[in-house]
């Protein structure tokens, strides 16, 4: 459970403007008339602090709370401008488009794919193959994954499949999260950037339906990953 101690403004003030932000094209000084035209009086500074620290709680509990996935993996890294220079966005969705992972890397190389694949499967458990490019470094991640997995015992080894053709599905998937932060035009810190990606992510998981919340509304699904 996410705690709000210690905040000046009611839970369900916060959340709605960290959820308003993370899906919808606007500025921060585009919530902060929105925000008053609730009644509700902050400043532009506040809500971005909102969304870098709340975003990234409810990221967790939104990787714990989501329902199951399919063992077929798709994964893929974007770019996102951060302090003028390009930071790399590590994704991965099953192959009906759920989104399973996500982690933003101040580099694309052999060990942050490493990581981004650990931590893919600490939160969806092994896959049988994942689809990749054919990125090399995607690959030795994989590999090495494989090779931690052996070390602790386990006899199954993930499958590496390189099909751009079949990576379509990560790539186009891609383009909600684009869309959403090209306005941006970039972040001034990759704290700034990291947290407000949770909050887009789960905004995505929420329109794909991942929480098996029929008939409530965005806004509901979102609040209730914090209690």
């Amino acid at each position: 459970m996410i705690s709000f101690k210690g905040n000046h403004y009611p839970e369900d003030e916060i959340l709605f403007a960290v959820y308003f932000y993370v899906r919808y094209t606007v500025s921060y000084r585009d919530l902060e008339e929105i925000m008053a035209e609730r009644g509700v009086s902050v400043d532009h500074s506040t809500l971005n602090r909102w969304v870098v620290k709340f975003s990234p709680l409810v990221a967790i509990e939104a990787q714990m709370r989501k329902a199951s996935t399919k063992r077929s993996w798709r994964m893929d890294e974007t770019y996102v401008r951060v302090r003028g220079k390009w930071a790399y966005l590590y994704r991965a969705v099953d192959k009906s488009g759920k989104t399973l992972e996500f982690m933003l890397s101040e580099r694309r190389n052999e060990a942050a794919a490493t990581l981004f694949f650990g931590k893919a499967l600490s939160s969806n458990g092994l896959p049988e193959k994942i689809v990749i490019d054919k990125s090399n470094t995607n690959r030795s991640g994989i590999k090495n994954t494989n090779k931690i997995l052996a070390r602790f015992g386990c006899p199954i080894q993930i499958e590496i499949i390189r099909s751009k053709y079949l990576n379509n599905i990560v790539e186009q998937d891609h383009r909600f999260i684009k869309k959403r932060i090209r306005p941006m035009g970039g972040f001034k810190s990759f704290k700034s950037a990291a947290g407000t990606l949770d909050g887009i992510e789960v905004a995505q998981m929420i329109r794909k339906n991942q929480f098996c919340k029929a008939g409530k509304s965005g806004f509901h699904q979102f609040a209730e990953l914090v209690g």
